[in-house]
């Protein structure tokens, strides 16, 4: 059963059927799910999702799917872990890390892939496709494999090596694109609206495909005891997974999962070599300036974010605010983020944490708040942005003498 009542366009207020549509024929605005919120509040509690799979299908009745076939590598319900050495280091008393890194391709977006392809394959459509700086490649590679669909996966041909290797692993069509993510994707809603039996994630199927960040405040709700933080930091490419967050907290309380309105602030991070949701934040204006990306942080890099206004109001509305931060400041959040918690990021976690670290200088992030972070991908996959500035302590030779000399060396040091 479904609890899906129409796609209803975010700015004119057009309802459609639930079908591969993703923008309004009428003032071409991006379409969101609506739902029965009433029926799912009949359906659902804490003990029915307690007794769910230890996945994001636990949150099925909140998701935009009608059967239970899901096309699943058993994505979500990833730990949230309580950072008490990173919030000393920061000055923070309840901080938490809510750890995406440990997903079955290594990020959050096995979370959205779930969703999109479960839905896809309830629509029809036998192909897998979709624009990536990486992470959604890895994940559509992967699920498509898993549910032997053909996939089509598109990425911008300067991207991470390991990134590469770990979607081409998976035996789908690689197709790597001479320019930026921008121009990746511009040709990706070309060639959807050619073969519109294909499904793209992050295209005709995007209205599905986002549902599935939803449930990254869903878990954090049941893992903090059915209650919401006081703040959130989300990394910012797409402007996507910020907002479905804030709508998942709002959903939980409107089905009567959270006792309390959700009162929640939502901060966001960029790199600052691809920050044009930031940028407009900090000029206090509306309108997000395309930017031509060039960070470390590939796999926010998104000059043009398609849901970067609706992050924007969200954020000021809550009472958040956005930061931006440097390369070596992005290398800074990974180590420390990994030398404090044994957490090891992706360069967006590092953006994550970089910024974290920035807002509470600021005064933005309070020093009782309970306060998440949430990292998203692991740093196995950006292991190059750290190659030139990490590796062994010395180099001795296989001898008792060389390691104690090296030794008995720290330890002087260290007095």
């Amino acid at each position: 059963m479904s609890y899906v009542k129409s796609l209803t366009c975010k700015e004119c207020g057009q309802n459609y059927e639930a079908k591969a549509y993703h923008v309004c024929e009428f003032c071409f605005g991006p379409l969101e799910v609506s739902y029965d919120y009433d029926a799912i509040s009949r359906s659902i509690s804490r003990e029915s999702i307690a007794s769910g799979p230890l996945s994001i299908w636990r949150y099925r009745d909140l998701l935009p799917v009608e059967g239970s076939d899901y096309v699943s590598l058993g994505a979500g319900f990833t730990p949230l872990v309580r950072a008490e050495r990173l919030g000393r280091a920061l000055g923070l008393d309840d901080l938490w890390i809510k750890n995406d890194t440990l997903n079955p391709t290594g990020s959050f977006k096995d979370r959205v892939v779930s969703v999109a392809l479960t839905r896809a394959r309830e629509l029809g459509l036998k192909v897998a496709a979709c624009a990536s700086t990486g992470n959604l490649a890895n994940s559509v590679a992967a699920h498509a494999a898993w549910a032997n669909m053909d996939s089509y996966v598109f990425v911008p041909a300067n991207l991470e090596r390991a990134k590469i290797i770990t979607t081409a692993i998976y035996g789908g069509n690689l197709i790597a694109i001479d320019g930026n993510y921008d121009d990746v994707n511009r040709l990706c809603a070309e060639i959807a609206s050619e073969v519109p039996d294909w499904a793209f994630v992050n295209v005709n199927v995007r209205t599905y495909y986002s549902e599935g960040s939803k449930t990254l405040a869903f878990e954090v709700a049941e893992q903090l005891g059915w209650q919401s933080p006081d703040h959130v930091v989300v990394p910012v490419a797409s402007g996507s997974q910020l907002t479905k967050i804030h709508k998942g907290f709002n959903e939980l309380y409107r089905v009567g999962l959270l006792d309390k309105e959700p009162k929640v602030r939502i901060s966001g991070a960029q790199a600052a070599g691809c920050s044009p949701v930031a940028s407009a934040f900090d000029q206090g204006v509306d309108v997000i300036r395309p930017v031509k990306p060039d960070t470390i942080a590939k796999s926010l890099a998104i000059g043009n974010p398609a849901d970067g206004y609706y992050a924007l109001d969200i954020v000021r509305k809550t009472g958040g605010a956005f930061g931006s931060v440097s390369d070596d400041e992005i290398l800074d959040g990974i180590r420390l983020l990994a030398r404090t918690e044994g957490i090891f990021a992706e360069t967006a976690g590092g953006v994550t944490i970089a910024t974290l670290a920035k807002l509470v200088k600021a005064g933005v992030v309070q020093k009782g708040e309970k306060t998440v972070a949430y990292v998203t991908g692991n740093g196995l996959k950006t292991v190059e942005a750290l190659a030139p500035t990490t590796g062994p302590t010395i180099t001795v030779g296989p001898s008792l003498d060389g390691f104690f000399d090296f030794l008995n060396s720290q330890r002087r040091s260290s007095k």
